[in-house]
This record gives C-alpha cells, sequence and structure tokens, in this order.
C-alpha cells in the first residue's frame, strides 16, 4: 500500500515539475535573450549545459555501480574505449543536438515565449515521420488525426504572428526582432530532434546499455563538437571578451534548468504514462501564455487562443489509443517525441 502511495506521489511530483520545468525554460531563454544589458554567448551555454549534463550523469552511473570506483571505470572503459563502433553511432545525435539546441535560443531569441512553446511542439510531427520513414511504424488513425490538428494549430498560431496581433513588442537591448528568423530556427529544432531521437532510439534498441551511460556517451561526443560551434560562430567575441561573456547568476540557473531537462522526463516517463504527460505539456503552454501577458506584454488574441488550444487537443489525441489499457498505454512509449530532453528516456 505505502509502495503505491510512494509511485503515484513520484508520478504527480515528477509531472508536476515537468510542467513547471517546461513552461519556465521558454520564459527564462525569452527573458535571458531580449533582457537589457550584455548578452551572453548562447553558443557557450549549450556547452556548459552538456558539461553539467555530463557531471550529472557520471554521478548516476557511479551510483549504478554500487559506488565503487574500480568497477566505475571498468564500466566506462568497457563502453566507451572498448566498444568503438558503437560510441561513433552516437557521434551523429550528438551532434544534431549541439546544432538543434543552438537553434532553440535564435528561436526564443525571436520568438515570444508563447509562440514558442505552441510551435516547438511541431516536433511531435518530425518525430513521427521518423518513425514511418526510419522504424517502419505504423501509426493509428486517431494519431494522424492529431497530426493534422497540430499543423492546423501551429498554422494559426504562425498566421496570429504574422498580422501583427500576437504580440507587442517592447524595446529591449536583445536583438533586433526577425519573426520569420525564429520560425524557421524552432521548425529546424523540430526536424532535427525528430531525426535525433529516433536514429538514438534506433541504435539503443538491443544493446545492453543503460540510459545513463548513454548519456555519458552523448555528453563526452556532445562537448568537443559543442566546443567548435563555439569557436566557428563566436571565435571573436570569445577572444576578445572571454567565454563567459555576459554570464551572471541567471544564466548559471538557465544553464542548469537545460541540463536538468532529460534528467526530469526521464523520472516522469518511469512514473507516469502518455495520457498524464500530454497534459503536463499542455498545462505548460496555458502557464507560458498567462505569465508572457504580466512578463512580455503579450496580447493573447482569439486566433491564437484557437490555435493554442488546437494544439493541446492534438497532444492528447496522439496519445490516446481506445484498444489499450492503461496499463498497456506505456509501452507506447516509443511513439512520443523525442526532443532534446528526451533523448535519454528509459524504455519502460
Amino acid at each position: 500500500m505505502n509502495i503505491h502511495m510512494n509511485v503515484n506521489s513520484l508520478k504527480y511530483i515528477s509531472l508536476v515539475t515537468l510542467t513547471l520545468q517546461n513552461a519556465i525554460l521558454g520564459l527564462s531563454m525569452r527573458y535571458a535573450r531580449t533582457r537589457p544589458g550584455e548578452i551572453f554567448l548562447s553558443s557557450t551555454a549549450v556547452l556548459m549545459s552538456e558539461i553539467v549534463k555530463l557531471i550529472t550523469c557520471l554521478v548516476l552511473v557511479f551510483n549504478e555501480e554500487g559506488k565503487d570506483a574500480q568497477k566505475f571505470i571498468r564500466a566506462l572503459h568497457k563502453t566507451i574505449i572498448s566498444n568503438p563502433v558503437d560510441t561513433l553511432k552516437v557521434c551523429v545525435p550528438s551532434l544534431v543536438y549541439i546544432v538543434q539546441n543552438n537553434l532553440l535560443y535564435v528561436s526564443a531569441s525571436h520568438l515570444d515565449a508563447a509562440t514558442y512553446q505552441v510551435t516547438y511542439q511541431l516536433k511531435i510531427l518530425t518525430t513521427a515521420m521518423f518513425a514511418v520513414v526510419i522504424l517502419r511504424r505504423k501509426l493509428l488513425t486517431t494519431q494522424w488525426g492529431a497530426l493534422l490538428l497540430l499543423v492546423a494549430g501551429i498554422i494559426l498560431v504562425q498566421l496570429a504572428q504574422t498580422v501583427g496581433e500576437t504580440t507587442k513588442i517592447t524595446e529591449t537591448s536583445g536583438p533586433e526582432q526577425n519573426r520569420l528568423l525564429g520560425l524557421w530556427a524552432a521548425i529546424g529544432a523540430c526536424f532535427l530532434s525528430g531525426f535525433a531521437g529516433i536514429y538514438f532510439e534506433k541504435i539503443l534498441k538491443g544493446a545492453d546499455v543503460s540510459v545513463w551511460m548513454r548519456n555519458v556517451q552523448l555528453s563526452l561526443l556532445s562537448i568537443p563538437f559543442g566546443t567548435i560551434t563555439c569557436f566557428v560562430n563566436d571565435a571573436n567575441k570569445i577572444l576578445s571578451n572571454g567565454f563567459f561573456f555576459g554570464y551572471d547568476i541567471f544564466i548559471w540557473y538557465l544553464v542548469l534548468l537545460q541540463a536538468g531537462g532529460g534528467l526530469i522526463v526521464a523520472v516522469v516517463v518511469k512514473y507516469a504514462d502518455n495520457i498524464l504527460k500530454g497534459f503536463a505539456t499542455s498545462l505548460a503552454i496555458i502557464i507560458s501564455c498567462i505569465a508572457s501577458i504580466y512578463i512580455f506584454d503579450f496580447n493573447l488574441t482569439l486566433r491564437f487562443s484557437l490555435g493554442a488550444a488546437l494544439v493541446i487537443a492534438s497532444i492528447f489525441l496522439y496519445g490516446y489509443d481506445p484498444k489499450k489499457s492503461p496499463t498497456s498505454i506505456k509501452s507506447m512509449q516509443s511513439q512520443m517525441p523525442h526532443p532534446d530532453e528526451e533523448k535519454l528516456l528509459p524504455k519502460v
């Protein structure tokens, strides 16, 4: 009885945490890129996030190995060094996730938090597309219907933005707002997210490697790619102003928030099902809209509201299967999107 209550408690605590993390991350990224003062380099923030993930996952792997240093080192050697072909396979999603995270910062710089949050749900469509093409997965009729609803909702949101009804842009010292650039960055991130997630799922199947060890592999490969990205994009700024130019407590908080997202989702998927996870995502969109009204002078319109409602409905419809019981719904976790924070989910 106590075990059942503890599992239920973990389920809802993790869902509340995921909801807040989803909403707060979008709002925080938007604020960090448009607030007064010196603007930090997003490429360095992405790299620091990968370093935080690596350290966290190394600690978790150490704990998995019974806190035995020798077993820990042997496990790392066996998985990473003694199996170079498997490690090289992880290079593809590592590089893709670095590019994706940089695109998300571009999107957050040019789209208001609410529009960014809604548009990024397009990752459901891209993940489904790659699942059908790469994994030969068949979607339910309700899931195809959900994807159509999703596209219709995002088109409505973007139309509301295009005609100038959605947002009143306040003067900031941030970059000049280019809505089209922000939209294309978000769409690019969605496609990269869908491809990397499905590719990672394909190489993960059949491999006897823990989810945290896969995290270690990804981060070890992402860090060199992230370092190259920093100096390709911002070499002059880094050499002139320093790697941590523009950093303050808020930026470090943002780095930790982004790094912790994947760990939170792993707990959610372990203890919750797709319907509850869809509820968390939908609630995050609503929170972002409400918060944006007060923080960013966001003007909520009928067209935007209708588009957001269609996106939220599509999330629930995509995770719903009337032929399956609530218990067996958990087996459908592999059909859900694989955004960066979901790239390392244990299959339950």
